[in-house]
C-alpha cells in the first residue's frame, strides 16, 4: 500500500465506507486466511478518500468538510459480488461492488474537494480489497475465494479514519448520511 510520508504534527487520514458485519467480518477473514499482513489493521471498505497527510490543526475543518457532505446525502444499498483484480498494473484482488457504484463514485468526488481536493494515481474504482501486494499465487488463491461471494446491505455512512503509529487505521468519526440527494439511479435509495 502506498502511504503517504508525514511530517512534523501531520496525521495521515483515509475516508471510506466500512462494510458491516458479518460481510465484513468475512472479508477480514479471507484477506486473514490468505496471509495478508493487513487483515486486521485496515476494516474493510470502499475506499472514497486514499491516504491522505493533513496538518493535525486541519481535522476540524475536514470533519466539517466531511458532515456536510454526509448531512446532504441520502443512505444507499450497496451490493457486493464476485471477484476482480487491478492486476497486472497493482496487485490487488477485490469483491467487486456491483449495485451503489455510482453512488460510492458521487461521494467520492465530493470527498475529493475542499480541504482534501488531490489528484489521484489511478481512476476511482469502488471495490472491497481482499488481498494486496502478495505474490501471483497467493492473489489467486484470494481470487478463487472470494469469486462467489455476495452481500446486499443498506450504507448509511462514510468514516473517517487515522493510520495509527502501529500501521492500524482506527475510526475518529462516523458521518451519518442523512440527506436527501441521490446522484444516481432511485432505485439505490434506502427509506
Amino acid at each position: 500500500m502506498h502511504l503517504p510520508e508525514r511530517s512534523g504534527d501531520q496525521v495521515r487520514i483515509g475516508v471510506a465506507l466500512q462494510v458491516p458485519a458479518p460481510y465484513g467480518t468475512l472479508v477480514q477473514a479471507v484477506r486473514a486466511r490468505v496471509g495478508d499482513p493487513l487483515a486486521h489493521a485496515i476494516p474493510p471498505h470502499i475506499t472514497l478518500l486514499p491516504p491522505t497527510v493533513v496538518e493535525r490543526d486541519h481535522l476540524p475543518d475536514v470533519v466539517a468538510h466531511l458532515a456536510a457532505i454526509a448531512a446532504a446525502e441520502a443512505p444507499f444499498v450497496v451490493a457486493l459480488e464476485g471477484a476482480g483484480t487491478f492486476r497486472p498494473v497493482s496487485p490487488v484482488v477485490f469483491v467487486k461492488v456491483s449495485r451503489g457504484a455510482e453512488r460510492c463514485a458521487a461521494l467520492e468526488s465530493l470527498v475529493r474537494s475542499g480541504p482534501l481536493a488531490q489528484e489521484l494515481r489511478f481512476p476511482y474504482h469502488p471495490h472491497v480489497t481482499v488481498a494486496h501486494d502478495l505474490d501471483e499465487d497467493t492473489l489467486d488463491r484470494a481470487h478463487l475465494l472470494v469469486e462467489d461471494f455476495e452481500a446486499t446491505y443498506a450504507q448509511g455512512s462514510m468514516r473517517l479514519y487515522e493510520h495509527g503509529e502501529d500501521g492500524v487505521w482506527r475510526t475518529v468519526a462516523r458521518l451519518p448520511l442523512t440527506g436527501t440527494s441521490v446522484h444516481a439511479a432511485t432505485a439505490d435509495r434506502v427509506g
